[in-house]
């Protein structure tokens, strides 16, 4: 294969090493792969090895190296040292043209479809040489079939649901014929009932013989789906266990390094007045693929934690707009108030002058400007809460202070609050936005999947800041589609489904299939969970036993 060719660095052993006995050579084996960035060792050293038909998960904390590695293996990133051996021979990849021509797939975390285009159209497009749709179209139908992966190649991918959309990166990557599927977060965006679909498929691809890199910070998924896991940290491997044998808190303490402390919510909180009112909330979606939002009604009371569930793209985007004053909304002012007083009018500064604060979904450019260091984007935020200004001007020295108890108090990994906020993971960003707003103690706060792509170490620590400031008297209001999280914080939940809201329940009284239910859109006009909800809830525990 022209594309990747042959390495002649030093392995440090023959290639006879990538095979276990008389077995057949393991399917990819990473052999003391290093990668450094300025200032950043993001992989020192690391090694391990797929076999093929083998679901092999690749665990470690926000910043622990798994996005760099998985670039070097699928060629966006070239190793500084190291080597690659696939089916026992050493290969350079020197692009993602070349690894999906050598047989490796990739299922993003974030799709890369076009929204305009058919699904035919977008699985084309990641194709290397389509020269036959009608072929291609056919090929489509056949890998549906066989997978059980439903999709109409004529539809529009602006008219699918995201689990639908997430089915055609994996029928693409089904298409190539991949020897090794990698799997990025997959499950972040789906539906507990969606989630088990997904797991058939590749359990059934792994009984094919595909070997399987499975990513993810839901550990319980890992352990239910994965033979084998790699553990990193700080850039190298620190272990390997076999998930099967583990719990999720012992493969988060090997991730982290230390004892997994859960959320404490032994402390009895009282519920007060309510500070985030809203009534009859209604609006047109100015996003040409968005969802509007249909009579919405919700009132949070101080001290109380509500959780708004949902698969994504079903109004929580708008919904968080409306709240945090992005999006103009015509009509009373009176259909959202923080503590009483009517801001349906208002702004995001005016809401915030009130007690609000917000943290929205989409970290980069919204959440933060990633030019701008982390001391000037704590600043934009908490200028006038912190008195970080004085006659318009910038205090520079509450500002970077005000930064390093970010950094310290939330374990943000970064070189300092003069590091741009471009230059952190994901992961390690996000807890720099959580914790400007939460160190502001505002009376309401609205956050948008808190912990989206957090590890779980990060995760416990946002969730029990979310706790003791709740504890304090804020009202706080959770939007997110990570339902172990709902179920952790949240003393009530509400489900969003095609710009419609439920009523709320008590996190006591409902259970994860009914809300994995409604998250798909099983619902009646009063949000309560339908006789039909109920009668196919019973039927899978029938089934189950």
């Amino acid at each position: 294969m022209a594309a990747v060719t042959s390495t002649t660095g030093n392995t440090g052993s023959d290639t006879g090493l990538a095979m276990t006995g008389g077995s057949k050579p393991a399917q990819l084996e990473v052999r003391g792969v290093t990668k450094a960035f300025p200032g950043c060792l993001a992989n020192d050293d690391i090694s391990f090895r797929i076999e093929p038909g083998e679901i092999h998960a690749l665990l470690g904390e926000n910043g622990a190296g798994k996005s760099t590695l998985v670039k070097i293996i699928y060629g966006v990133l070239q190793a500084d040292q190291g080597d690659l051996l696939w089916e026992g021979k050493p290969v350079t990849i020197h692009s993602p043209h070349d690894a999906r021509e050598m047989g490796v797939g990739l299922v993003f975390q974030h799709f890369s479809l076009f929204e305009t285009m058919t699904v035919l159209e977008n699985i084309a497009l990641a194709m290397n040489d389509v020269r036959d749709m009608a072929a291609l179209r056919q090929q489509v139908i056949e890998v549906e079939k066989t997978y059980g992966l439903p999709l109409d190649p004529d539809r529009h991918v602006y008219t699918l649901s995201v689990g639908e959309r997430q089915r055609i990166e994996i029928v693409r990557c089904l298409l190539q014929n991949p020897k090794l599927l990698i799997l990025d977060e997959p499950t972040s965006v789906l539906t507990p009932q969606e989630v088990e679909k997904l797991f058939e498929t590749l359990r059934r691809l792994a009984d094919e013989g595909c070997a399987i890199l499975y990513i993810s910070h839901k550990l319980h998924e890992v352990k239910a789906l994965c033979q084998k896991a790699t553990v990193l940290r700080g850039g190298k491997v620190v272990g390997g266990c076999d998930p099967r044998e583990e719990t999720a808190k012992s493969m988060a303490e090997m991730m982290i390094g230390q004892k997994l402390t859960a959320p404490d919510r032994s402390g009895t909180r009282k519920f007060g007045d309510v500070r985030l009112d809203i009534s009859d909330l209604s609006l047109i979606s100015d996003e040409q693929f968005g969802t509007d939002l249909k009579g919405i009604g919700l009132k949070v009371r101080g001290g109380e934690i509500m959780g708004v569930a949902g698969v994504a793209g079903n109004g929580q985007n708008e919904l968080f707009q409306a709240l945090a004053g992005e999006t103009e909304i015509i009509g009373t002012p009176d259909c959202i108030k923080i503590d009483g007083d009517p801001v349906a009018h208002f702004g995001p500064r005016r809401r915030r002058r009130l007690g609000a604060a917000f943290v929205p979904e989409e970290r980069n450019g919204h959440g933060a400007v990633p030019d701008m260091s982390l001391s000037e984007n704590g600043f934009l935020t908490a200028f006038r809460r912190m008195a970080l200004s004085a006659r318009g001007l910038i205090r520079e020295v509450p500002t970077r202070s005000f930064a390093d108890k970010i950094i310290k108090t939330f374990d943000v990994r970064t070189t300092g609050a003069s590091a741009e906020a471009g230059s952190l993971s994901g992961g390690n960003l996000q807890k720099f936005i959580v914790g400007r707003e939460i160190l502001q103690d505002p009376g309401v706060l609205v956050i948008s999947q808190p912990t989206w792509g957090v590890d779980a170490g990060a995760a416990s620590a946002i969730h029990q800041a979310l706790l003791d400031l709740a504890a304090k008297g804020t009202a706080v209001l959770v939007i997110s589609q990570d339902l172990d999280e709902i179920f952790a914080i949240c003393d009530q939940v509400v489900v969003m489904s095609e710009g419609k809201m439920s009523a709320p329940r008590p996190m006591a009284d409902v259970s994860v299939e009914e809300i994995g239910l409604l998250m798909g859109g099983l619902h009646d006009l009063d949000g309560d969970v339908t006789l039909k909800t109920k009668e196919l809830i019973e039927g899978d525990r029938v089934g189950q036993a």
